[in-house]
């Protein structure tokens, strides 16, 4: 987990996000228990029932499990929940902010594609001529 906080979210919601970037990354794998509550709050200077609000959310949205005296594992099936909330999440909220920058540039598909894999753009085609 990153040690940085923003003030843009409470940090109990950040350390929820941390742990399901962890989990879309593979970091964290169905079965993995979830890193201490005393832990996690002593190494990021942080108050133990802020983590433990943090990991309550993801026992809410049954993403991680409470085995009583041994910790939080992540549920089987959470990584696939998460897939299908998240690209739903960006469909709808980021993706039409996205598309219409790309409309305003008018940025071309395969444009695009080379970005996204690191290639550096095309010459515009009066350019290639010269």
């Amino acid at each position: 987990m990153d040690s940085q906080w923003n003030d843009s979210q409470p940090i109990y919601r950040q350390v929820r996000d941390r742990v399901v970037a962890m989990i879309l990354d593979g970091v964290l794998k169905e079965g993995d228990p979830l890193p201490s509550v005393r832990n996690v709050a002593a190494e990021y200077r942080v108050n133990p029932i802020t983590v433990l609000k943090g990991y309550q959310q993801l026992v809410d949205e049954q993403l991680v499990e409470t085995k009583r005296g041994r910790g939080m594992f992540i549920n089987a099936g959470a990584r696939d929940l998460l897939l299908q909330a998240e690209r739903q999440k960006f469909l709808e909220e980021e993706w039409p902010r996205v598309h219409a920058t790309i409309q305003r540039l008018g940025l071309t598909p395969e444009e695009l594609l080379r970005a996204g894999e690191g290639r550096p753009p095309s010459p515009p085609p009066d350019e290639k001529e010269r």
